[in-house]
């Protein structure tokens, strides 16, 4: 397994009224550098402890491809059915 690729984050859960949500913030040349074909994949992660500065969670970027020959492993399937 490859090392984690960490961005530059401050994730902090925060619960409202409605409900908890989180507030992130990144570091713009940190997605920059991972974007791929116009996207970032990020995983958030809760942290095992909050930081100094109350981070509650941190981001990895997610480097998951899928298999290339997706196909192959389909079964194949008999087109000569008698209905």
């Amino acid at each position: 397994m490859a090392d984690k690729n960490y961005v530059v984050s401050s994730i902090k859960k925060v619960t409202t009224q409605y409900g908890e949500l989180f507030n992130a913030s990144f570091k713009m040349d940190d997605l920059q550098k991972m974007s791929k074909r116009g996207w970032v994949n990020i995983t958030i992660a809760e942290r095992r402890e909050p930081s100094e500065k109350g981070a509650t969670h941190y981001a990895y970027e997610n480097t998951y491809e899928p298999p290339k020959n997706v196909t192959a492993d389909k079964p194949k399937v008999d087109d000569d059915l008698p209905f």
